[in-house]
Order: structure tokens, then sequence, then C-alpha cells
């Protein structure tokens, strides 16, 4: 056990708070003082959109901690309404004005943790701080939001920014009988997946009556009344609304640190080692705040989330206490519901790993939930990325009504452990009809990615079907019934049933395209082929992918049998 320490932490939340609970476990003489500039040292920020949205109904419930209850459990000694203004490193010391008193004052530390967040970004538009116009951080927030919504009943409301906080005060809004415009400068909703994967949301909110309002970013927001907003588009169009929520993102609030003279890396964040310290030994670092290593690409990066400001809590206090701990980087899984739908992620997305420039593959498979037979499956769609070569999974992206939060889960930790795309063959899951199924997902998507690496199935995408040069041929293996909902322009209609009896009508001096619905009879056509003396491709995904991937609304399920299947083909 370390010698006994002074501790003063600042900030409080999911990082700051796990810092003095973890640390008091620790070491019972330690003295420690958390100082936090609100009313709250620990809420479930996460859970606001839902109060709002009358989700969750008690405020209380959002109260993690309480400063009393955190004093008497605990024994730290709670300031709150207290804001530290500087750091004075030499003689180790910190400026905090008592905003109830009025008044400043100097506390001497052994060790300072630093958790302060990360800010709402407010754009640089006329208009962005009018009095309804809001950004959504904390329960004051919350608050001003719910009190517009519950005494006045707003007809219209514009959110602007289309990540998790947008996504969800949109449902909340729309839960609550308001009608949202939803602006996004990208031209898709969820960033942090790959456009294909964000299409199904796309859909999702204009089923629900959302607008939603694509590379599009706001001009302006001007009064137009004592209720009523005008809010300018980029566009040149307006929209009237009786409330905005601004939620374009955040970004580290770091000014305390950076006054202090600790380094501040590319990203913005305060930039700390394994042990959460900062470039001064005596200073810690946690949470939204500081830079974190990505796990698969090595770089640094920005990762907002409770998980892993927990985790940073318990090391820094590890390490402040005496022992030896770590923090082993950032994965950035996460998940959103939205609606109906839930959109999960972890590790590097496509387009990250595009401009990295690291080498990858992709599959996308389209499965039931659980047992397609067992009533109430339904269809979700993943996506998995990973090295051609050695099979290291890079990343996946999954979106469906059900089960996509446990799929995502396990790959997380497949990844974590280190093991492969062949592994997750092998990887044992619960089987029940109303749970999952023999294959379950993990295990189809490491079947396809296994068979791309062993060269068993050569796999195509959207892209080249899109125009196929000459020297290919476009084959759909669809049932024409299927066809006549939509198919690949230039596609010719082979059933898979028929493909061995019509061998004769194929070029042999052309590769094959082929497609399916979700890439399982494509697969089986393409077997037939290619031990027929052809070369032939099959579209991953099939042709519900292709739908996603170019935005084209239509009847994109897949057929009964292929998503019924417990014991059929390794896809």
């Amino acid at each position: 056990m370390a010698d006994v320490k002074r501790v003063l932490i600042v900030g409080g939340v999911a990082g700051g708070a796990s810092t003095a609970a973890r640390l008091r476990r620790l070491c019972e003489d330690a003295e420690i003082i958390l100082f936090e500039r609100g009313e709250h040292i620990s809420f479930a920020n996460c859970g606001l959109p839902y109060h709002i949205g009358n989700t969750i109904k008690e405020r209380d419930r959002l109260l993690v901690q309480t400063p009393r209850q955190m004093s008497q459990r605990f024994r730290v000694d709670v300031r709150v309404r207290s804001d530290v203004l500087r750091i004075d490193r030499q003689n180790k010391t910190v400026a905090v004005r008592d905003l109830a008193a009025g008044r400043e004052y100097a506390e001497p530390y052994d060790v300072l943790v630093l958790s302060p967040g990360a800010e709402p970004i407010r754009p640089p538009i006329p208009g962005a701080a009018a009095k309804r116009v809001f950004t959504l951080r904390s329960l004051t927030d919350m608050d001003a939001i719910k009190k517009i919504v519950d005494e006045e009943t707003p007809a219209r409301a514009v959110v602007v920014g289309g990540g998790y906080i947008g996504l969800e005060m949109t449902e909340a809004l729309v839960e609550r009988s308001v009608q949202v415009s939803l602006v996004e400068l990208l031209p898709q909703v969820m960033g942090t997946v790959d456009p294909e994967m964000a299409f199904p949301l796309h859909q999702e909110l204009s089923a629900h009556g959302v607008e939603l309002l694509l590379d599009t970013s706001i001009t302006g927001i001007q009064e137009s009344g004592a209720r009523m907003l005008d809010v300018h588009l980029s566009s040149g169009q307006t929209r009237q609304a009786d409330i905005v929520v601004l939620a374009v993102g955040v970004r580290p609030e770091v000014q305390l640190a950076r006054d202090a003279g600790l380094k501040i890396g590319d990203r913005g964040g305060i930039v700390v080692n394994g042990h959460m310290q900062t470039d001064d030994p005596s200073v810690y670092a946690v949470g939204d705040a500081v830079e974190v290593v990505d796990f698969v690409g090595g770089n640094p990066t920005l990762i907002p989330l409770a998980g892993p400001a927990n985790r940073q809590g318990r090391i820094a206090a590890d390490n402040i206490s005496g022992r030896d701990s770590a923090y082993h980087s950032t994965q950035g899984t996460a998940i959103c519901k939205v609606f109906n739908l839930a959109v999960a992620t972890t590790g590097l997305n496509e387009k990250n790993l595009k401009r990295l420039g690291r080498r990858y593959e992709k599959v996308y498979v389209h499965p039931a939930h659980h047992a397609g037979y067992y009533p109430g499956a339904s269809q979700m769609s993943l996506k998995l990325l990973f090295d051609p070569q050695d099979g290291k999974i890079l990343g996946a992206q999954a979106i469906g009504e059900s089960g996509v939060d446990k799929r995502i889960d396990v790959i997380a930790v497949a990844m974590r452990a280190g093991m492969t795309v062949q592994q997750l063959q092998d990887v044992e899951l619960c089987y029940a009809p109303p749970f999952g199924s023999a294959k379950d997902p993990v295990n189809y998507a490491g079947f396809v990615a296994s068979n791309v690496i062993a060269g068993d199935a050569a796999i195509c995408h959207s892209e080249d079907v899109t125009t196929p040069p000459n020297g290919r041929m476009l084959i759909d293996v669809r049932t024409p019934a299927e066809v006549k909902d939509g198919t690949i322009p230039g596609a010719v209609n082979i059933p898979l049933d028929e493909m061995r009896d019509r061998l004769c009508e194929l070029p042999r001096d052309k590769e094959m395209l082929v497609f399916c619905q979700v890439g399982l009879r494509g697969y089986i056509a393409c077997r037939i082929l290619t031990q027929s003396g052809f070369k032939c491709r099959n579209l991953t995904g099939g042709y519900k992918t292709y739908c996603a991937v170019h935005g084209v609304r239509g009847k994109a399920a897949a057929p009964a049998h292929e998503i019924k299947s417990d014991a059929g083909e390794k896809a």
C-alpha cells in the first residue's frame, strides 16, 4: 500500500466518481476531495433522453450517487458548485471558486485527478445561443427541455446532428408527439458505422414520421416569436420549430489542463500513459477529456463513452494506491436504439480502415436473430471486417430489431482475446430456438470470412456489380418472383435450382458475378460454377446489401428458407 495521500478529484460523473469510490475501497486512510462545478456528482447522462421521452419516468433514477451518499458511504469530501480555476503544479495546489459563497481559495494536493469530461459543441452560427436552443449534457439541460415538452406540448422540433444523442433525442421527442426534423451534415446518420449499415436507420426514421435532412447544415436560427424559432438551412429552406436541440458532438474540456501546461494531443484530448498519468506524474486524467489508443489502429483517439471512463477511474485509483494497473486501449464498442432498431459497432469501420491505409476485407451476412422456425424471428444485418491474410478481426457492425447487442458483444470479446475470423467458426454459444440458432450469426460470419481466406468462395462487392466491365457476366440466381421486386441492372436471371442444367448458356471466357438475396444461394451457385470450370465471384450480402449501399428502397428481405435453416451449408 502506498503512503497516505491527499487526493483531489476535479469532476464527477463516470470517471471522477469511479476514481473516488475505488480509491476509498483500496485506501481507507487517504484524504479524498471531489470538486464538481454543478450540483450532481454522479448521474446517468446516457439516460437523459429517455427521461425526456418518459421511458424513464422518475428523475431520481438517473442519480447514481448523490453528494450525501458519496460522503456517507465513502467518506469523500464532496464539494459541489465548486469550480476549479487553476492548477499550480509547482506548489501542488489548485485554486477553487465556491460558486455558492462567491469566494476563492487554494487547496493543496499530493495527487490530482482530472475528470472534466467533454462539453457539447455549439456551432458558430447566428442564433445558436437563443433561449429555446439547447444542448443535452447535464441534468439541468434535461430539465429545461423536459419542462417545455411537458408544459407547452410543442408541435415541432429541429434536432441538429445524427449521432447517438441526436438519434436518441429524435426518438424521445417523437414519442412525445413532437414532429421532428433531423438535420445532419453528412450523407448518413450514425457516422460511427458505414453508410450501408446506416441505411436501415434512414428507413426507420422516415417510417416514424421524422423528416430526415441529410447533407444539410444549419446556417442560422432566428426567434420569430416568444415560443417560435426559424431555423435556416444550407439548402435555402427554413423550418419553424418550438425547440431546437444541438447534438453535433462534444469536445474534450481541457482548458484547465492546457493552462497548467499539461500535454494536449493532436486529437485535442489530455495525453496520458497506460496508468492514466499525464506528463506530470502527480496528475492523472480520466474520462471523456483524455486521448486513448485505438485497439485496432494503435492511433490516438477520443472515445467519449461511459464504460471506458469507469475503467479509467478504477485504473487511476489502483495506481494512486500503489498497485500496477494499466488501461489497454479502447475498441469503441457501442450501441444505439432507434425506435424498433438497434445499431451496434466495435473496432474500426471501413471508412477509418481506408483512412489509415489498412489492409482489410469485408463480408455481410443477414441471418435471423434466433431460429427462423420459432415465432418472432427477425432478420439482422452483420458486417465483419478482417485482415484477409491472417484473419485478424478489425471491426464489426450490426443492425436489427433483436439480438444485435449479443453478437457485437461476442465479437468484441473475440477481438480483445486476439481471435481470428477462423476461430469464430468454433465459438460455442447458447442455442435453443427462442434464443439463437445452431449456427449462430457469429459462427455464420466466421464461416463466410473463413471461406474467403481459404479460397473456397471468391467474393465481390456492390461497386463491382454496379457497372461490370466487359469480360464479366452478372447473374441473379433468385427466383423469377423475387426478381420482379427488383434486381441489379444488367443481370441475367438463372435461378439456382436451374443452374446445373443451364451451364451451356454461359460463356466460359467471362467471369461470373453471382448474387442472390443475402448471399447463401449465391455461394452455392459459385461452388457449382467453380467446380464446372467457370471463374466466379459471389456478391457478399447479396441484393439486400446492394440495396443498402445504393439506397434502394424496396423489398429486400430474405426469403423464409434462407433465414430458417439451422444446419445448412457453411455459407
